[in-house]
């Protein structure tokens, strides 16, 4: 479904270049059905007013039927004058009734085909075909005449083509006023005036209070001076008169006092106090003969399972071996 056209300046420049398409074509129709271009024109006018409003809510493809609609329904065009004129070369509309003229109108001038013309004329496909037959010229054997029909197109056409400036400029003129009515210019809503409030005079302050606060600024800055001055000196200097320097960066160190502790003595008596079977027993130990032998049984028992005799590494050893290929020097050798 095609959505409707909104009142945007979009839609506005739709609107006037859908009437500037058809604005031609429209006066040129309603001139040759009534034969009264100044009827025309007010008829085309009046079809352009009612157009433009409801235009705005309507899909854009349902413009152009919209449009004739309201063209063909005006009554100078339904009952044309009796004054009417028609150019020689298209003396042919004259002779025909009022409903076959449109219908051809419609058809050469207006560019409609059989079904939007139908339903713009609000009758069936048949009707408008029967209608449309009806004012096609005939030749002198009473069958539609092509190339008259033909001439007659080209005729309309040319009316549409060389349309007399003073027309063209009205139309101008009327589609501009269209457009600015389909999208009015909306004006900001003035903002609501807001009255200040009335100002309340305040009591003059008094010198004595004035110089009272300058009193105690005065007092209070050297003060504030010299806590600044020593959070200073304390931070960088840090120590008072004999207390400890400050540890390093990432040393433990404790300010504390220092406790003094008495240590348990650590000497030990030289012999096991008596009743300790363990002791007895480690004297003894001391006091066997073979406690040497005892101490080295892994050595012998390693020896007796048949174990390689450790080389003898009490003589030096080469640095290096010599090459197999070096030859034997001989006394011959040096002569």
């Amino acid at each position: 479904m095609a959505a409707p056209a909104s009142s945007a300046p979009a839609a506005a420049s739709a609107l006037s270049a859908f009437l500037k398409g058809v604005e031609r074509r429209a006066l040129v129709v309603a001139g040759l059905q009534g034969g009264d271009e100044d009827a025309a024109g007010r008829a085309v006018a009046a079809a352009m007013r009612a157009f433009a409003g409801p235009a705005a809510g309507m899909p854009m493809a349902d413009w152009p039927a919209r449009f004739w609609s309201l063209l063909c329904g005006n009554p100078q065009l339904r009952a044309p004058s009796p004054d009417g004129y028609w150019p020689p070369a298209l003396a042919h509309l004259q002779a025909l009734a009022p409903a076959e003229r449109l219908a051809l109108l419609l058809r050469i001038g207006g560019g409609l085909d059989e079904d939007a013309a139908s339903a713009v004329l609000g009758v069936t496909a048949e009707a408008y075909r029967h209608a449309l037959a009806g004012a096609c010229p005939l030749d002198a054997q009473g069958r539609p005449d092509a190339a008259a029909w033909r001439s007659l197109a080209e005729q309309v056409q040319a009316q549409v083509r060389d349309l007399p400036a003073g027309r063209v400029q009205q139309l101008e003129h009327l589609r501009g006023s269209m457009a600015a009515e389909a999208a009015p210019a909306r004006k900001a809503a003035p903002a609501p005036r807001v009255e200040a409030a009335p100002r309340v005079a305040r009591p003059p302050r008094r010198a004595g209070a004035r110089w009272r606060w300058r009193t105690w600024l005065l007092l209070c800055l050297p003060l504030l001076l010299l806590a600044v001055v020593a959070v200073w000196w304390w931070r960088g200097h840090g120590a008072l008169p004999g207390a400890a320097a400050p540890a390093a960066e990432g040393a433990v160190s404790d300010n504390g006092p220092v406790q003094v502790e008495a240590l348990p003595d650590d000497d030990l008596p030289a012999t096991p106090p008596a009743g300790d079977s363990h002791a007895a027993a480690d004297a003894a130990m001391l006091a066997d003969p073979e406690l040497a032998l005892a101490q080295d049984a892994d050595f012998h028992a390693w020896y007796a399972a048949g174990g390689p005799v450790p080389v003898d590494e009490s003589q030096a050893q080469p640095g290096r071996a010599e090459p197999a290929g070096t030859a034997l020097e001989t006394v011959d050798a040096e002569d």
